[in-house]
């Protein structure tokens, strides 16, 4: 029988976690008392994803600003210290810069503008077009900012962040100076010791500046790569990918997520018969056209999944097709005629007209995506997101 409905994304609800919750467990028995109570089947080849979020509390992977203050400490002691390229992110870098401040006697708070690297501004660019400012070469202190621009307020949050964050290191009792530049060298007038907090330009950033003579240079993946205290940590990504869980404590990335998705594939395997992908999601890899916002905070949209999600689609497009080499044909000889391209399509279509406008990204970017629009990031209650038939096309 002819199927109707290609690829379908079923947000999964599941229980409050909480620290020592066995997950692997939780999602399987989630999703399969979905799948008994809303009348469907599980089959080879779906995909159970879970929010990176709820993997790293049933871990207890917490860390305080405590534990932040005294790594910085370890890697820095009492130098001066330039935090260069935070995002702009009460969620994500307020709570580490409380504990960077806590750990610190003085830093130089250099921000990119006019936003940083995930969307969020600090002025727009007609502004700065109006004002004769070259943000690729010109360095602003926050007095030259603050009579250009005035107090700016973030559209969605309403905060002023330069004040924000300036008040969160001086509450600390450290003394701090803001400066505005994208030139990551810009710091070293001020200091030669600097923590980049930059996400994905991190490496980038260290080589400039080590190659313009930086003494200690660290980045935020750096931090918390071991227990501080009997603190969680990531050894792979350190501070990179945490998000506020208290005033004073950050839920970091989780750790060991390649044995959580295994084990997930492995208990589907045994419960069901079927070969099912799974997969740790965080944030999805898309951009806000209105906001101008990228999604991507976490280092990585997936850290870890199973094998069958490796590699990249090879699709080809069904309208480049209809309108070039079937245009002649119409109704079921259309249809045959693109359905045997499908099925004898190349293994590798990189450079074939045919597939120009589909989408050359990882799979798992794609999927974590679709994941992370399906959970949301709010009350939906839906951690675990269950997607069937990604792997169909039109031939199924």
């Amino acid at each position: 029988m002819e199927r109707y409905i290609g690829t379908v994304s079923r947000g999964v609800r599941a229980p409050i976690i909480r620290k020592g919750d066995d997950i692997v467990e939780i999602v399987v028995r989630s999703v399969l008392d979905a799948a008994k109570y809303e009348n469907f089947q599980i089959d080879d080849r779906d995909i159970v994803a879970v929010t990176e979020a709820v993997v790293a509390r049933a871990q207890g992977n917490y860390a305080s600003v405590n534990h932040i203050a005294a790594d910085i400490n370890n890697r820095f002691g009492n130098k001066d210290i330039g935090i260069i390229f935070p995002i702009l992110s009460r969620n994500r870098f307020a709570t580490c810069l409380k504990g960077i401040a806590r750990g610190a006697k003085k830093i130089t708070l250099l921000l990119s503008y006019p936003s940083d690297e995930v969307g969020n501004h600090l002025v727009d660019l007609d502004t700065l077009d109006e004002k004769g400012i070259n943000p690729w070469t010109d360095v602003l202190s926050e007095d030259i900012y603050r009579q250009l621009f005035g107090s700016y307020k973030h559209p969605f949050t309403g905060v002023d962040y330069i004040e924000y964050y300036k008040k969160i290191a001086s509450d600390e009792g450290c003394e701090v100076e803001i400066l505005l530049a994208n030139d990551c060298r810009a710091i070293l007038k001020h200091t030669k010791h600097v923590l980049c907090c930059d996400i994905h330009s991190r490496e980038r950033t260290k080589r400039l500046l080590k190659k313009a003579g930086a003494k200690t240079i660290y980045s935020l993946d750096e931090i918390l790569t071991s227990p501080i205290d009997s603190s969680g940590y990531n050894e792979t990504y350190g501070l990179l990918g945490c998000n506020k869980a208290t005033e004073d404590s950050v839920k970091l990335f989780p750790r060991d997520c390649q044995d959580i998705v295994d084990r997930i594939s492995q208990r589907f395997f045994e419960l069901t018969g079927k070969k099912v992908e799974a997969m740790v999601y965080g944030d999805g890899a898309f951009k806000d056209p209105i906001g101008k916002i990228w999604e991507l905070a976490d280092p990585v949209v997936s850290p870890a999944y199973t094998s069958g999600l490796e590699g990249q689609p090879n699709e080809v497009k069904l309208k480049y097709l209809a309108d070039n080499d079937f245009a002649h044909l119409q109704g079921q000889q259309l249809k045959d005629a693109i359905s045997e391209y499908i099925r004898q399509k190349a293994d590798n279509l990189v450079g074939d007209m045919a597939s120009q406008g589909t989408t050359p990204r990882r799979l798992t970017d794609l999927i974590g995506s679709l994941c992370d629009l399906t959970s949301g990031s709010g009350d939906k209650g839906t951690p675990i997101v269950l997607v069937q038939g990604y792997f169909d096309n039109y031939t199924k």
